[in-house]
């Protein structure tokens, strides 16, 4: 019963996903994930940018050791 009552209340007390919205700067660049990966679709879409650097953006700013975790 104490296990449970401790998930609970660990479950609404604990921080949200940094990654549910994307966030952006005062200069509108993206700060997490979901922004960096959003920003990316859409410059590949308009062609702004190569597939190869988009994938290099996507790896340098949400790899595993990547810059906008949690931000």
């Amino acid at each position: 019963m104490i296990l449970i009552i401790g998930i609970a209340v660990g479950r609404f007390t604990a921080p949200g996903d940094p990654n549910a919205e994307p966030t952006y700067g005062k200069t509108g660049l993206p700060k997490n994930c979901r922004a960096v990966i959003q920003t990316n679709l859409d410059a590949w879409a308009a062609k702004q940018y190569s597939a190869d650097d988009i994938f290099l953006s996507i790896s340098r700013n949400c790899g595993q050791n990547g810059y906008s975790w949690g931000r």
